[in-house]
């Protein structure tokens, strides 16, 4: 796996946002470095979509940072971005019938690219981010006649195409099967072991553990607990953050968290 690398990835310091005169985060501090992906865990309503969107500079801040490849990213204009920063948001659905290598190539739009009008840089982008995803196969058919897994890996490849050094990801996984689930998370840390640094919000703890090399975990606005997986996913946290009261299973590819039920009404 490649070094971290700092001044490639994100930081984000003190980070406080409210939202229709609500308190959303609350002086959040987060660093993903070129090398690592780092998975994001809180439950519905924690500010984890909301510290997203202020790391794409979308939502200014009532307080703190936030530096995207040692840049202010809302002081950059919306191509610079891009070009730093690649993003998945949770809705991905085919609005139209194309081709999945012309969505795979709307990842070059940040370089000036258009799908039908790619230079050679971009052409090989393309064709080095749909071998990443091993699309091959299925470059050429609709997108509209993919499975959900298979639409899931031409959106990752349209972020990899984008050739940024982060990558941040709303929930991903959601919605498809293991299988797919577990396609998913390899493509993100194949990314993140390449130098990339990825950010992922993602529910699946023990999916999270499998794959990413830390886990941060959101509650009520704040980061309650950031490290590695065997350090962080424990019934102390889960019980913390979600209200559980759950077992957690060492196992040789990561801890397994096994939920018991709730953790103010069930005793153990």
């Amino acid at each position: 796996m490649a070094e971290p690398h700092a001044d490639m990835g994100l930081a984000i310091e003190g980070l406080s946002v409210s939202l229709g005169g609500r308190a959303v985060l609350r002086a959040a501090t987060l660093r993903v470095a070129g090398g690592e992906l780092v998975a994001l865990l809180g439950p519905n309503g924690a500010g984890k979509t909301t510290l997203m969107r202020a790391a794409l500079g979308l939502i200014a801040p009532d307080a703190g940072q936030v530096r995207l490849t040692g840049a202010d990213p809302r002081a950059l204009a919306p191509a610079a971005r891009a070009r730093r920063c690649a993003y998945l948001p949770q809705s991905r659905e085919a609005a139209w019938p194309v081709r999945a290598r012309d969505v795979v190539a709307l990842g070059r739009f940040a370089h000036g690219a258009a799908p039908h009008r790619l230079a050679p840089a971009d052409r090989a982008a393309v064709d080095r981010a749909i071998a990443a995803c091993g699309l091959e196969a299925l470059q050429d058919r609709r997108i509209d006649a993919l499975s959900g897994g298979e639409q899931a890996r031409v959106h990752i490849a349209r972020a990899l195409a984008a050739e940024a050094p982060v990558l941040l990801a709303d929930e991903p996984a959601a919605a498809l099967d293991p299988l797919h689930q577990d396609r998913v998370m390899r493509l993100l840390a194949r990314f993140a072991a390449s130098g990339g640094a990825a950010l992922v919000v993602m529910h699946d703890p023990t999916l999270a553990a499998r794959h990413a090399t830390r886990l941060a975990w959101m509650a009520g606005g704040e980061i309650v607990a950031d490290g590695p997986p065997r350090a962080t996913l424990t019934p102390a946290v889960l019980a913390r953050v979600y209200g559980v009261r759950a077992e957690v299973i060492a196992r040789a590819d990561g801890p397994v968290a096994v939920i018991l039920g709730d953790a103010a009404r069930d005793v153990p």
